[in-house]
């Protein structure tokens, strides 16, 4: 799906500039815990999330997500900003719960990661 469609999905702003919304976005995964993150992480995967600070999109670079959404309307701080400009992740944010956006993800093709044990 492209970051377009998922935008319009969860009713997202855009909060980083000059970002790619044809970007296909195929997963996601959503944790407010980033050793979760780092966990869970496949590269080109949209990550939701409540935290909303650098430590974030920090943690998305390593991660390699493709895109953040910060959900519950939270919204990062300038620096997170101009961090996730740097490091060309584009960011949005939702005012819908975690468990919605999820939902919503899901129910339009977008698959979860799951680790295998």
């Amino acid at each position: 799906m492209q970051l377009a469609k998922i935008k319009d999905c969860l009713k997202c702003q855009i909060i980083s500039q000059n970002i790619d919304l044809n970007l296909d976005i195929q997963f996601a995964y959503a944790s407010d815990l980033m050793s979760d993150v780092l966990l869970l992480a496949k590269p080109g995967a949209l990550l939701l999330t409540g935290l909303a600070n650098n430590h974030t999109i920090r943690t998305g670079k390593i991660a390699a997500s493709s895109a953040i959404v910060f959900v519950r309307g939270k919204k990062p701080p300038e620096t997170a900003v101009k961090l996730a400009v740097e490091y060309q992740i584009p960011i949005l944010a939702t005012e819908l719960s975690m468990f919605d956006a999820c939902g919503i993800l899901f129910s339009n093709g977008i698959k979860g990661i799951t680790i295998k044990k």
